[in-house]
């Protein structure tokens, strides 16, 4: 729902990988990604063939895993600036991939004819803002000490199409500082490298019907874990969240009927000022109550895009001091 072009990342890729593997394996040489080739013979047409399509089926698998997860930048962005991202990834990648081969050859003594061939760079580029922009959430813990949160599995995934291949770190390299200037504000790459407002009007009205799909209504969302336990502690952290979705309805409820602020301290205990020994939570004079905190409209945000409601955003990020690990942590745990 709402990530039209990650759907067509997903289906169109796929299914041309699959049939030039199964069926049509004569047409495998147009597609690899041959950098012999490119720089004696000038087939700069491979650039285009291949760094599109996977003609490895792991690869193939992870590559469209990771998109999968990778499509809440297309419902936090839009289609335009996720389209302009890619594309911006993919351009600077095949520099830099041409560029690291170089380097290597000339340093090391590798000389090395053909790369992997996929829609690789780009996949990597968005671990970039994947690492800096979605908050980290503990979802369990495993022997008591290693923590797994919302990101493990993704990066379990990254880890493996990084190993599938002997030179794939090139693309991984080249895929990260590739996302890394993208989102410098200091190249301003964005503002070259992007997606002209006209071409993304002509695929809205083309190709977006065919991959739009409708915004499900009978099915609950539930992230998707790696461990059974996992999709069953998600399932609990998502009741836990509706229970509290519901105390936090009522008592704006009787805040409507009787005024005032909702008072977090005695709904939540764990949120009460710990330090202070002769704190009396049960009738706080309006004289003691702090101010409120300013929220950043970012971080509430990226709250919102998690599924919570922007009051309840706001009310958690004032409870936490604004601090978005410890709300997010309060939402899903309370």
């Amino acid at each position: 729902d709402k990530a039209p072009l990650s759907k067509s990342l997903l289906l169109v890729p796929s299914a041309i990988s699959i049939l030039l593997t199964l069926l049509f394996q004569h047409y495998q040489k147009f597609f690899a990604y041959n950098l012999q080739a490119i720089k004696e013979d000038f087939q700069i047409w491979r650039l285009v063939c291949g760094r599109t399509i996977c003609l490895d089926l792991k690869d193939t698998f992870c590559s469209s895993l990771l998109i999968y997860n990778f499509r809440i930048f297309e419902r936090r962005y839009g289609s335009r600036k996720f389209s302009s991202f890619l594309l911006g990834a993919w351009m600077l990648s095949a520099l830099f991939d041409l560029l690291l081969v170089e380097i290597a050859e000339y340093i090391f003594g590798i000389t090395i004819n053909s790369l992997p061939s996929g829609f690789l760079g780009p996949v990597f580029a968005l671990f970039v803002p994947f690492y800096s922009s979605i908050p980290r959430v503990q979802v369990t813990q495993v022997l008591g000490h290693f923590s797994i949160t919302n990101k493990t599995l993704v990066y379990i995934l990254g880890l493996q199409l990084l190993t599938s291949g002997s030179y794939i770190w090139i693309l991984a390299l080249s895929g990260l500082v590739s996302g890394i200037c993208y989102n410098s504000s200091i190249l301003k790459v964005h503002r070259i490298l992007c997606v002209p407002s006209w071409v993304a009007k002509i695929f809205s009205w083309t190709l977006e019907p065919i991959f739009s799909s409708a915004e499900p209504t009978n099915e609950v969302r539930v992230g998707m874990g790696a461990t059974v336990d996992i999709q069953r502690q998600q399932r609990m952290e998502l009741l836990d969240r509706q229970i509290m979705m519901s105390q936090v309805a009522q008592m704006r409820r009787q805040r409507q009927q009787q005024g005032g602020m909702i008072n977090w301290n005695r709904l939540f205990p764990p949120l009460r000022h710990r330090h202070n020994a002769n704190y009396q939570d049960h009738h706080p004079s309006e004289q003691d109550t702090p101010p409120p905190t300013e929220v950043s409209e970012e971080q509430v945000a990226r709250l919102m895009e998690m599924g919570f409601s922007r009051g309840d955003a706001l009310e958690a990020l004032r409870a936490s001091n604004n601090d978005l690990n410890v709300a997010t942590n309060f939402l899903l745990q309370h």
